[in-house]
């Protein structure tokens, strides 16, 4: 008997164990439990009380503490704390003191928005204390009708951000270096989906290829993304600390993420072409395999940080490896075969994952790239009316005034929420507006019409559980599908006006046409207000692209020129503009397809020139991966890449001639290819030989009919 009961107390233990594994493992589900644990703790002895506008109020404040929470170290934290109660009482209170004359409180309400949205352009810090004082002043206005004095929004919706703030900062406290293992383990998950992407190229034919590198290049936005936000946090803790060589084993691990994610981007031959080589089509299928294997290591990487726990490199990874190496020499494949530098590439990936298990010991840390602009001169930056951040807040602004206008004139009850669904789904551009706008609208129709059908069966005790389990759920779901959050939120809305007023159900219709009149104003004024088609932005984008390709190609030659062993801060700046310059020519044709019918003329061109671009990226990102080879005579490396680099950035050429020269350029690499008996050299020529032919594919689209004039008249 008494073993059982020693069993039995084992299995909890080990089942409680897995579901904290679970928890740790997703940080936005560990959020969550935080947000709703604060929540619980505000609503339960409140409305327990008989207080429910205060418990609901409060935990409206909590919710917009929680939105608003930024990535700190705990001392930039504290900072953040001050400033989001701050800005929260003052909202709040400029609502409650204006309600009396709607015509002051609406032109604050536009002047505020406009003020606040620029404060948000200074700084991450920023932009999440700006947006959360904009939404605490609408949910001030939303409740000021039911508030039993002037005074209680200002103190519970502030009030509440504090408690939360205080919460938070405490867990931070005890785990100061959480955060960064959480945004080191988005980031090598971003990491394994890209690899994981990458591994169907390995076999694949034309089609195939073209569909994978346009989902790659669309990942590889999700990817630099990251990146920028974990240099961002690692910037904050190390202005924070005073021994920044306590940050040594992050920054280890962000320098390793950086490096496989140029080996992921690269490219090194023309898949669909290998695919077809009957004698490399068993070993493309293993490169395939050790791709899933590299991004199974990711995924184990960033359990490991998330969890806490000893990463061990899977060593199937190895076994791999050398089993297509001895698959190369047992088909006698020729020293300059484009399969030879792919093994040695994933090669060099292997040995990065192996080097995550220890931590070198380095006297000085890397640099990183930072914004050193003074906070004035951040603000000042964005007073132009070609800024599009400007644009947005005035527009918003303007949005804001029509919804206000439109609730007071037409006396809408709770017209409020038209200022909501506005602050919601408008954004900066049309394509994303248009998706914000069906997802909100067909998010809060599920969410009216099953939290009308649950509410209506549950009791009092009933509700407040279906609150939190909302608003938990809200927080899984925000940050990866946004109408899901949309249908809880609106079931937390539901609960809490069933909670004060008994008035749930009844406002909930009102409430979706409140919905639909604001997302009617937000689409409205990203159609009519300044709006920027992609099409028309398109040229200038390719320019810029292939100005940042080739500063990195230039950055990457001078590796090759003068090896640089103590600090590469300035290669990595010009890696990383030329995969966000990349970014944006993918985001473009990704959006132009959402954009109305008769200005999507262009989007079959628009692919082809991502799709260019990114190979282009994806060969000078191979050429850098291998700039550690030792090459016996670098200037018949350099010769031929500066003549590349040259055509590329010369603008004197027109594009039939940049392109005749280009063509010259890559006859003559042919052969070179044919008479140089080195491997490593021949290798190094076939990346070049690649980033040319690109580069007069770049050239002869550009000859065609795809001008900037043609694409703006």
């Amino acid at each position: 008997m008494m073993i059982r009961r020693k069993e039995s107390v084992w299995r909890k233990i080990n089942l409680r164990g897995r579901w904290l594994r679970v928890f740790l493992m997703h940080p936005d589900w560990l959020m969550a439990a935080k947000a709703t644990a604060v929540m619980g703790v505000v609503i339960l002895p409140l409305e327990i009380l008989g207080y429910s506008f205060f418990a609901v109020t409060t935990a409206l404040g909590v919710l917009a503490g929680a939105l608003s929470e930024t990535d700190d170290h705990p001392r930039g934290r504290v900072k953040s704390l001050a400033l989001k109660v701050v800005s929260f009482g003052v909202s709040s209170l400029s609502v409650e003191l204006l309600r009396p004359w709607p015509v002051l409180l609406g032109g604050g309400l536009g002047l505020s928005t406009i003020v606040f949205i620029l404060a948000g352009g200074m700084g991450e810090r920023y932009r999440g204390v700006t947006f959360g004082a904009i939404l605490v002043g609408i949910y001030a206005m939303i409740g000021s009708g039911i508030s039993p004095a002037w005074y209680w929004q200002p103190i519970l919706l502030p009030g509440g951000a504090l408690f939360y703030g205080l919460i938070s900062l405490g867990i931070l406290y005890l785990h100061p270096y959480r955060l960064l293992d959480e945004h080191l383990g988005r980031g090598y998950m971003a990491l394994s989906r890209y690899l994981d992407e990458k591994s169907h190229l390995f076999p694949s034919d034309r089609d195939n290829q073209r569909e994978v590198r346009a989902r790659l290049a669309l990942l590889n936005v999700e990817m630099v993304n990251t990146l920028d936000r974990i240099k961002e946090v690692l910037n904050s803790y190390r202005d924070a600390m005073d021994d920044e060589s306590d940050l040594a084993p992050w920054f280890h691990y962000f320098m390793v993420l950086q490096a496989l994610h140029e080996r992921a981007a690269s490219s090194h031959e023309r898949y669909d072409l290998l695919s077809n080589d009957p004698r490399s089509r068993e070993m493309m299928e293993m490169i395939g395999h050790t791709l899933h294997e590299l991004a199974h290591a990711s995924r184990k990487f960033a359990d490991a940080l998330l969890t806490g726990s000893d990463y061990q490199p899977p060593a199937s990874v190895g076994w791999i490896i050398q089993s297509l190496f001895n698959k190369i020499e047992t088909f006698g494949l020729e020293k300059n075969h484009p399969l030879r530098l792919l093994a040695a590439n994933l090669e060099q990936a292997n040995a990065s994952f192996s080097r995550l298990a220890s931590v070198p010991r380095v006297p000085v840390l890397p640099r990183l790239l930072r914004d050193d602009r003074p906070l004035w001169k951040k603000f000042q930056d964005q007073l132009s009316w070609r800024h599009p951040r400007l644009r947005y807040a005035i527009r918003l602004a303007i949005c804001f005034w029509i919804g206000f206008l439109i609730s007071e004139v037409a006396d809408i009850e709770k017209g409020e929420w038209i200022i909501l669904t506005v602050l919601f789904v408008l954004q900066p551009s049309y394509s994303a507006t248009r998706r914000r706008l069906f997802q909100r609208v067909i998010g809060t129709l599920s969410g009216v019409i099953s939290g009308i059908l649950i509410v209506k069966l549950l009791t009092l005790p009933g509700q407040v559980l279906l609150m939190l389990t909302s608003a938990f759920l809200f927080f899984v779901w925000l940050k990866r599908q946004y109408s899901v959050s949309v249908v809880f939120i609106t079931i937390f809305v539901l609960c809490a006006f069933n909670l004060i007023s008994n008035m749930g159900v009844a406002v909930m219709w009102p409430r979706l046409a409140d919905t639909l009149i604001g997302a009617f104003l937000a689409m409205a004024s990203v159609r009519l207000f300044w709006h920027q088609w992609q099409y028309k932005k398109l040229p200038q984008l390719l320019s810029d692209a292939l100005e940042k390709n080739r500063a990195y190609f230039k950055a990457i030659l001078a590796e090759y020129e003068h090896p640089n062993t103590t600090d590469d801060l300035a290669y990595r700046i010009a890696r990383r503009k030329a995969h966000q310059a990349d970014n944006a020519l993918a985001m473009a044709w990704q959006d132009i397809q959402t954009e109305p019918k008769k200005y999507r003329q262009f989007h079959q061109r628009a692919f082809k020139m991502t799709y260019l671009n990114h190979a282009l990226l994806s060969f000078i990102s191979a050429f850098g991966a291998h700039r550690g080879s030792v090459i016996d005579n670098t200037g018949e490396i350099i010769i031929p890449g500066k003549k590349i680099l040259d055509l590329l950035g010369n603008k004197s050429l027109s594009p039939q001639e940049r392109h005749a020269h280009m063509r010259d350029v890559v006859n003559e690499l042919q052969e070179r290819l044919k008479h140089h008996p080195s491997k490593t050299f021949q290798q190094q020529q076939i990346l070049l030989y690649n980033i040319a032919d690109i580069g007069r594919r770049l050239a002869e689209e550009t000859a065609d009919d795809y001008s900037s004039s043609n694409i703006i008249e």
